[in-house]
């Protein structure tokens, strides 16, 4: 118990190079969490919101700071409730996948934005993350995390969603 309470994890450049960019979280992190929502629209419209991260202050509760292009390897810096994250995309897989690496202070994380076309032209996306670092479960907890996925989600449904 004690030694998962100050968990660390990989490096950034392991978690960045061996996970992340192969589209793994770290399943050792203290704080994991899946989420996901059926939204009416097809992938490709999905993927055309999720991957404007400039235009997500528009939709979402996130501010983007600094952004340069959305490709593997290429960084960008936000806010989430007012922290400020760095981070670096790892997998740009358009109508499929946008997953990164993320720090801040001492803590590191996974996040993977997968999409799945479904039949009847709806998109299936799952949002996943690992998150890691000393104390981190008592910094934050499953549930914000989760809470913070769901609401992303929802308005990343309604943002794609026709009206």
């Amino acid at each position: 118990m004690v030694r998962k309470l100050f968990y660390r994890g990989p490096s950034l450049a392991v978690l960045h190079d061996e996970y992340a960019a192969h589209g793994r979280i770290d399943r050792e992190a203290q704080l994991i969490s899946s989420s996901t929502l059926v939204v009416d629209a097809p992938a490709e419209r999905v993927w055309e919101i999720m991957a404007d991260l400039a235009a997500w202050p528009s939709w979402s509760n996130l501010e983007i700071v600094e952004l340069g292009a959305v490709r593997p390897g290429a960084p960008f810096r936000w806010k989430l409730n007012g922290v400020s994250i760095r981070s670096r995309f790892a997998v740009v897989d358009p109508g499929r996948e946008l997953t990164w690496t993320g720090v801040f202070l001492a803590y590191r994380a996974v996040d993977r934005h997968v999409l799945e076309p479904l039949d009847d032209g709806r998109t299936r996306v799952t949002v996943e993350e690992s998150f890691a670092g000393p104390l981190a479960p008592l910094v934050y907890s499953e549930r914000k995390l989760r809470a913070n996925h769901e609401r992303w989600l929802a308005d990343l449904g309604n943002a794609a969603t026709p009206i």
